[in-house]
């Protein structure tokens, strides 16, 4: 039985998805989460996703999984970015969501964590309608869980990029070619990301995968909040 797979990550164009299917890998790219995970399971039910982005929305307050994911992302630590309350989401702009935010929680958000404002919303309105088990994953732990330790350069450098290819190839995942995204806006650390998350996913689909915090968070949203490695 061939076991299929989608790891997931926002990128200019929206969103790339890199599907597995045993040792094939194929890229797809769309402007909806939706439409992405369709595309994958096209040729057979998906038995897990894995999602580059905060699924599980606190009231009030920093979430565990991303305090704990800083400390296990080490060097790479300044990638996870600190979730904004569900409240300050659904402002319009920053200002206001900043505003809010320092209100409901005493500190402020990130300019990049509120710019993927519309992605974190979007998620969380399909994630009701996931044709199976889908979780939250970021790729500098992924890698890590590879390596057995952080890594220590960034994506952003030839030798991060050099050094995470490698990892993929290690554990069966060969991104060869243009997977089939030539002339798309997706950028090399974004196939990097939506690969290690899909790697992550293979673990979820084999019972082997491990969640910070052990025991997920649960905010009025009713969603188990942790990040999956």
């Amino acid at each position: 039985m061939v076991v299929r797979v989608l790891g997931v990550d926002a990128c200019p164009a929206g969103w790339v998805g890199v599907a597995v299917a045993g040792h094939a890998v194929r890229a797809i790219v769309h402007a909806e989460i939706g439409n992405v995970v369709a595309r994958a399971g096209a040729d057979g039910p998906l038995d897990a996703i894995a999602i580059d982005i905060p699924i599980g929305l606190a009231d009030r307050g920093a979430r565990q999984a991303d305090l704990l994911a800083r400390k296990a992302a080490g060097p790479r630590w300044a990638s996870v970015f600190m979730t904004p309350v569900r409240a300050a989401l659904l402002e319009e702009t920053y200002p206001e969501a900043l505003a809010l935010s320092r209100k409901l929680t005493g500190s402020g958000i990130s300019s990049q964590s509120f710019r993927l404002r519309d992605k974190i919303l979007q998620v969380d309105r399909w994630r009701t309608m996931a044709p199976c088990t889908i979780v939250e994953a970021h790729p500098e732990l992924s890698f890590a869980m590879m390596a057995g330790a952080p890594l220590a350069d960034s994506k952003s450098t030839w030798a991060g990029v050099t050094r995470r290819r490698l990892l993929l190839a290690a554990h069966g995942l060969e991104l060869e070619g243009d997977l089939g995204i030539s002339g798309l806006r997706v950028g090399v650390d974004d196939v990097l990301d939506a690969a290690a998350v899909a790697w992550t996913a293979t673990r979820v689909a084999a019972g082997a995968a491990r969640r910070i915090p052990a025991e997920p968070e649960r905010f009025s949203d009713g969603v188990d909040c942790a990040i999956w490695t």
